[in-house]
């Protein structure tokens, strides 16, 4: 999703490749927020509001735990996302989920919703505590706001695998310089409280993998969308990126030592509004 004002710019785009990437991120995250979103207390027949559904893998993992007798609306402000994602439940067969375009920290709905969830959304957000008292507004008495963010600080290798190393400092590094708040799953108890909500639930999660188990093509797949920003910015250059082989020479790295790598971690807050 883009963020909400033109001081910020997203730095991955949504071009054809990112979108794909964003679904294989969505495969790799998938069971983590799965997890989040019963826990939370998604359920069977709920009206929701996925924020930021970019390519919109969350709607449909929330329209498989709301069923055939709930709805799901997923925003973004970028068109070719929501034509991206329109086409996917097209081919799906999909008729409770709908996509539009737009910012729902200012649209207008015809009626109020049981939940409010977005991934990797608040992060673009120039002020995340408005954001969330605009949204809890879309939410009936006692409906569900759910949020799941980045922990970025959690990516990191063991032994040091510098390659790896290397690109989660350049996904930093860059996201951090066009507005981006990398850890903000660790703001969101404090944004929740802040934005009028009780006091959040909150759980973690994080890949893991050795050499052979890691989706290194995740990262370097971010790597390729952020790269004209990465050389805008002076971070690095295409050269040193070597995209081609980025993926290949993170795996033999961490084989080489016998090593570990984790994602960032992702932080998922819930609470309910008050009635």
């Amino acid at each position: 999703m883009n963020p909400a004002t033109n001081k910020r710019s997203y730095a991955l785009g949504h071009s054809e490749p990112e979108l794909e990437r964003l679904s294989r991120q969505a495969q790799a995250f998938g069971p983590f927020t799965r997890q989040l979103f019963e826990q939370a207390g998604i359920s069977d027949g709920m009206r929701i509001l996925d924020v930021g559904s970019g390519a919109g893998d969350v709607a449909f993992l929330a329209r498989e735990i709301a069923g055939r007798g709930g709805e799901v609306v997923g925003v973004d402000r970028s068109r070719d996302a929501v034509e991206w994602a329109t086409a996917r439940a097209h081919s799906r067969q999909i008729g409770n989920v709908k996509f539009r375009e737009g910012d729902p920290t200012v649209m207008e709905f015809d009626r109020q919703f049981d939940a409010v969830v977005g991934r990797l959304v608040l992060m673009y957000y120039p002020d995340p505590v408005d954001a969330v008292r605009r949204l809890a507004g879309h939410l009936r008495p006692g409906g569900l706001i759910v949020f799941q963010e980045f922990d970025m600080d959690n990516m990191r290798s063991l032994p040091n695998a510098p390659t790896f190393e290397s690109a989660a400092s350049w996904m930093k590094k860059t996201l951090s310089a066009t507005g981006a708040r990398v850890n903000l799953g660790l703001e969101l108890c404090g944004i929740f409280l802040a934005a009028g909500l009780p006091g959040p639930s909150l759980r973690m999660d994080a890949l893991i993998g050795g050499g052979l188990e890691f989706p290194y093509e995740i990262l370097a797949g971010t790597i390729q969308s952020l790269l004209p920003k990465m050389e805008e910015l002076r971070i690095s250059t295409a050269a040193e990126v070597n995209f081609p082989t980025l993926a290949e020479r993170m795996r033999q790295e961490v084989i080489a030592c016998n090593g570990v790598v984790l994602s960032p971690g992702l932080i998922g807050a819930w609470s309910r509004k008050q009635g």
